[in-house]
C-alpha cells in the first residue's frame, strides 16, 4: 500500500536537487511524496534545511520547531519527523539534544539514511541521477560540484559542505541527457564555485569543456550559469558562451564588494583593478551579456568611504541584476574568529536599503530600454489570466518575469517571440508577435 510523505525544502537550488533525488528514491519504494505542502498532513515529514546565514537558519529552526510541536501534540497525523541538509550538518550535536521530537538528523551527504529509518528492506534501485522534478517540467537545476575551497572570511559554506568536489563530467552529461529525455529544455547549471570545476579531478579548469559538451546535447534550448567566482575565472568560458546560441548570455558571479580594502578584508584574493578588468573582459567578449551579482554591506572593517565607493561603483558598472545582503556573523568563520562585528545592525540595514535603492533606479532604466524589442520568452505558468515567462536573461525565482497577454492558449514550457510593450523596475509586459 502506498504511503504518504511530506517534504519541505528550504534554502537554495543546490538543496533542491538533493530533495528531488531523495523523492525519486522514496517513490521507487512505493511512497507518495507531497512537495512543500501548504498544510502538511502526512504521517511522515522530511525537512531539508539551510544553515548559511542568520535569516536562513532562523527559518529552518522555526519550521522544525513548528512541526515538532505538531508531532508532540499528537492531534495531527504526524508520526515521524526527519531533518536533513545544511543546518543539521552544521549543528547536529546541539540540535539532537534540543529538539528530541525529531526522529532522525541527517546532513548534506548522508540523507539517504532516511530510507533505512523508514524500515524499507528493499533497496532503492534507481540510478543516482534520477530525480523527481519539483520545478516546472521544462527546466531543472544541474549541480556540478559540492563544497568550496575559497575560505572567504564571512562564509560558512566550507564549514558545512567541505572542500570543493567536482562531479565527473561524464556523470553530468548522463544526468543532463536524462533530464532532456524527460522534457527539460533549460538547464540551470549551479555550484557554490563554478570557476573551480574540474581542478580537483582533472587538475585543470574544465568548466568551458563541460558547458561546450552540454551545449551539444540535442533538445537543450537554454543553459544558464550560476555562481562563478571572480578569482582565477576561466576566460575560455567566454568563448564558449559567445559561440553557442543555446548558452544564455547570462552569468551569475558574486563579487561581494569593490574596494581593494574590503576585498582583502573578505579574503577574496582579488583587487578592485583585477575585478574591474574581469568585468570588462566579460562584456567585451560576450556582447550583450546579462551580469548578475551579489554584494555585501556591513562586513567588519567597512568604512563609510568604502560604502560610498561601493554605491558609486554600482552606478558605474550598471549590473543587469543585483542582489545584496547584510553581513551575518557566523561562528567558525575567519571573520568571526579574527574580526570584531562592530557595525551596528541598524547601520547595516540602512546601507542595504541605500544600495538596493541605487540598483532599483538602474534596473528601471535598463528595463525601459527593452520596450519595443522582440525577445524570446519561455512560458513558465498561467496566473490570473496572464502567462508568466522569462527571457534568457532571467533565472527562475530570482530574476525578472515577462507578463504576456494573449487571447489564445499558450503552451507551458514553450518558447515564443514576444514584443515588449511596457516595463517596470523588475517586470516586463508583452504580447506574442
Amino acid at each position: 500500500m502506498k504511503k504518504d510523505i511530506d517534504i519541505i525544502s528550504l534554502g537554495c537550488s543546490k538543496n533542491l536537487v538533493d530533495t528531488e533525488r531523495l523523492m525519486r528514491k522514496m517513490e521507487a519504494l512505493g511512497y507518495t511524496c507531497h512537495f512543500d505542502p501548504e498544510q502538511p498532513a502526512a504521517p511522515v515529514l522530511v525537512i531539508n534545511t539551510c544553515g548559511f546565514i542568520g535569516d536562513a537558519k532562523e527559518e529552518s529552526i522555526n519550521t522544525i520547531l513548528a512541526n515538532a510541536l505538531r508531532k508532540k501534540a499528537k492531534t495531527h497525523r504526524l508520526e515521524r519527523l526527519y531533518v536533513m541538509g545544511c543546518l543539521s550538518q552544521r549543528y547536529m550535536a546541539q540540535l539532537t539534544d534540543e529538539i528530541p521530537e525529531v526522529d532522525g538528523w541527517y546532513g548534506k551527504f548522508d540523507y539517504e539514511g532516511i530510507l533505512d529509518r523508514l524500515k524499507e528492506h528493499t533497496p532503492s534501485r534507481t540510478p543516482w541521477y534520477e530525480r523527481t522534478l519539483t520545478t516546472p517540467s521544462h527546466y531543472a537545476y544541474l549541480k556540478i560540484s559540492e563544497g568550496c575551497n575559497r575560505m572567504c572570511s564571512y562564509c560558512a559554506i566550507p564549514l558545512i559542505t567541505g572542500r570543493h568536489t567536482s562531479i565527473p563530467m561524464e556523470d553530468l552529461i548522463r544526468e543532463a541527457e536524462y533530464l532532456r529525455d524527460r522534457g527539460v529544455k533549460e538547464l540551470n547549471v549551479i555550484a557554490q564555485d563554478l570557476s573551480s570545476y574540474g581542478l580537483d579531478l582533472y587538475k585543470t579548469h574544465k568548466l568551458p569543456e563541460l558547458v561546450e559538451r552540454l551545449a551539444h546535447i540535442d533538445g537543450i534550448r537554454w543553459i544558464r550559469l550560476h555562481y562563478a567566482y571572480p578569482t582565477d575565472f576561466p576566460d575560455e568560458l567566454l568563448d564558449v558562451m559567445a559561440r553557442n546560441d543555446n548558452v544564455c548570455k547570462y552569468l551569475d558571479i558574486a563579487l561581494q564588494h569593490c574596494t581593494t580594502h574590503m576585498l582583502s578584508q573578505m579574503r577574496r584574493h582579488i583587487t578592485q583593478e583585477e575585478q574591474d578588468a574581469l568585468i570588462r573582459r566579460i562584456r567585451e567578449r560576450v556582447p550583450g551579456i546579462c551580469l548578475r551579482t551579489t554584494l555585501m554591506v556591513g562586513h567588519p572593517g567597512e568604512t563609510e568611504e568604502d560604502f560610498e565607493q561601493l554605491k558609486q561603483w554600482v552606478r558605474t558598472m550598471r549590473f543587469d541584476r543585483m542582489g545584496a545582503f547584510a553581513y551575518s556573523d557566523e561562528e567558525g568563520t575567519y571573520a568571526n574568529r579574527h574580526y570584531n562585528d562592530d557595525i551596528p545592525d541598524e547601520v547595516k540595514q540602512l546601507r542595504l536599503s541605500e544600495l538596493m535603492a541605487v540598483q532599483q533606479d538602474i534596473s528601471a532604466e535598463l528595463m525601459q530600454k527593452k520596450v519595443g524589442q522582440t525577445m524570446t520568452v519561455v512560458i513558465d505558468r498561467l496566473e490570473d489570466g496572464l502567462y508568466i515567462g522569462r527571457t534568457e536573461f532571467d533565472s527562475p525565482e530570482v530574476d525578472c518575469e515577462v507578463l504576456v497577454e494573449h487571447d489564445d492558449e499558450l503552451q507551458i514550457g514553450q518558447f515564443y517571440n514576444v514584443l515588449i510593450t511596457k516595463a517596470e523596475e523588475f517586470d516586463l509586459y508583452g504580447k506574442i508577435c
